[in-house]
């Protein structure tokens, strides 16, 4: 199999199902040999299933059932990768799942269940791979790698029921940016994708991409993160939004209104200052996209 990723060595989390299986797929038909990583049980996870569609195609594939929660596991998916194929060009990390409850009824083991998965999950594998990209440039070899994370409109414009989803996704973007300013030195690059698709983890959740209908196919999300995998692709610090045949570039957070005191601030100062500005936050919404709803 040969396309734009001929030769690359990608990594895929959560890769069983839903987006990542469409990914990994995709991937495979572009030429990249892929790293499937899911949990699976006694060796029969779906990762089995995905190595298996992609070697029927003639592609390159080999399943890692590592956890990407804890620091050790996520350095064996990495070392998958090399003792597998013997390099590692790309990662996408788009292990996760959904523990949805309003804030006032959340118990502790939803919180930190979504907060090791979603966050400390890209941490660590981003952690792992950067290790090895900058041996590599020290070493003296051109790098041109690339990763892919997975934030959620959740993160980027908040919903109810999710602090714990949006939270996490909300710094996932954030880590998007810091990390590719660290390793562009390396020949790094580091963007994000917003994706909204059905799936098992959005079908009945809060704004759910159920009444979409098939334009919000997984297989529409691929193709971007294909070209940001590419090595000709030049994007960095990306945040992008994709749904369907819609995708956005979202900017950071900036200064909506300002405020200037030639006197040292006083809280009656601050009052007149702020007088007329909004008083509670409204997230832009995405054109075509249903409104959000409660989780239970």
């Amino acid at each position: 199999m040969s396309g734009s990723l001929t030769d690359r060595v990608i990594v895929v989390t959560g890769a069983g199902r839903g987006l990542g299986r469409e990914h990994a797929l995709l991937l495979a038909r572009e030429g990249a040999s892929v790293v499937v990583n899911d949990l699976d049980e006694d060796g029969k996870g779906p990762a089995h299933d995905v190595v298996d569609e992609i070697r029927a195609l003639g592609g390159q594939a080999v399943t890692d059932s590592h956890s990407v929660t804890t620091w050790d596991s996520a350095a064996q998916i990495v070392g998958t990768a090399l003792s597998t194929y013997g390099r590692l060009d790309g990662i996408v990390c788009n292990a996760g799942f959904l523990r949805d409850r309003m804030l006032v009824n959340m118990s502790e083991a939803e919180w930190d269940d979504i907060i090791k998965v979603h966050q400390y999950g890209t941490f660590y594998i981003l952690r792992h791979a950067a290790e090895y990209w900058r041996g590599r440039h020290k070493a003296g070899e051109q790098v041109n790698a690339s990763v892919v994370t997975t934030t959620a409109i959740s993160g980027l414009h908040s919903n109810v029921g999710q602090v714990n989803y949006g939270g996490a996704k909300a710094a996932i973007a954030l880590m998007t940016v810091s990390a590719s300013r660290e390793l562009a030195r390396y020949g790094v690059r580091v963007n994000s994708i917003s994706p909204i698709a059905r799936t098992r983890l959005t079908t009945g959740s809060p704004g759910s991409a159920e009444a979409m209908g098939d334009s919000l196919s997984p297989a529409h999300i691929s193709p971007l993160v294909a070209w940001l995998l590419s090595p000709e692709c030049t994007s960095n610090s990306q945040i992008y939004g994709v749904f369907g045949r819609e995708i956005h570039r979202y900017t950071a957070w900036t200064p909506a209104e300002s405020a200037h005191a030639d006197e040292d601030w006083t809280v009656d100062s601050v009052a007149a200052a702020l007088r007329g500005w909004p008083d509670h936050y409204e997230p832009g919404l995405i054109p075509g996209i249903p409104q959000p709803t409660p989780a239970s």
